[in-house]
């Protein structure tokens, strides 16, 4: 009988199994937690443990006198709780570790430097184990439920994926940036002479959102809303005028002001 084939993971595939991290935790109400179950039980060590912040101090001591709980429902919870907590920290560790490879790299230290405090014998061990390690790196960055597999080819594809990420919020951030520039002159020049303009309640609302969003028009978001209220007034304006059959603006200056929104909010 034939062996079935096993199908072989990209290298670059996520893990599949949900959840594969704790994530995050209120450190200190769990910590609280255990410390209760000890005061419950009356341990006389408690007095010496360690406070709720100091995470791994906390658990060597609530190891260390495990043996101090008397129920074995509070042993079982206990103990399930160091479990998770442990692994939280071993969580920790590789996205600190991490950072700190990056640190030294970044102040020129060599991966043959490194080999040692990475507990390996090589440069290219040290490298390998240290993009290993910047997997919980991306992972944190991408706030995804899915980690970064531990593999080069993973990593590097992470990584290509946070680049365009951050190169697209940059082409966003750049275009944001034009058409401010577009849109902020027209709108203050509509907001100058909106006296002039059709006092018609729509048109003096639209004016009104123009004027509560534009001083502090800087983010993606707040620029979309500045040239939608922007094509409110001109529409509600050239709704005016089809409804009257006469001008919405009279004055000059209004009269410009009101063609430069219009050009601005159709480009």
């Amino acid at each position: 009988m034939a062996r079935s084939s096993r199908k072989s993971v990209a290298p670059t595939n996520p893990l599949l199994k949900l959840p594969v991290r704790i994530g995050k935790l209120d450190i200190k109400a769990i910590i609280g937690e255990l410390r209760q179950l000890h005061e419950d039980a009356e341990d006389e060590s408690v007095g010496q443990m360690p406070a709720d912040e100091e995470l791994f101090g906390a658990l060597l001591h609530l190891e260390a006198n495990a043996g101090a709980l008397k129920s074995e429902k509070a042993r079982r919870k206990a103990a399930i709780k160091r479990v998770m907590l442990w692994e939280y920290l071993r969580e920790q560790a590789d996205l600190h570790q991490a950072k700190a490879i990056e640190q030294a790299r970044a102040a020129g230290i060599e991966w043959a430097q490194l080999a040692s405090p990475l507990a390996v014998n090589t440069p290219s061990a040290a490298y390998n184990k240290a993009k290993r390690l910047h997997a919980a790196v991306l992972t944190e960055a991408s706030r995804g439920d899915r980690p970064v597999r531990r593999t080069p080819e993973a990593v590097r594809e992470a990584e290509r994926q946070a680049a365009a990420r951050a190169a697209a919020q940059r082409r966003a951030e750049a275009e944001a940036a034009r058409r401010h520039a577009v849109l902020a002159p027209a709108a203050q020049r509509l907001l100058d002479h909106r006296a002039d303009l059709d006092d018609d309640e729509d048109v003096s609302f639209w004016l009104d959102q123009v004027a509560a969003v534009l001083p502090s028009c800087q983010t993606p978001t707040q620029l979309v809303s500045l040239q939608t209220y922007m094509e409110a007034v001109v529409r509600e304006l050239r709704k005016k005028e089809h409804e009257t059959g006469r001008p919405a603006v009279s004055a000059a200056a209004a009269l410009l002001a009101y063609a430069a929104a219009a050009e601005a909010t159709s480009g």
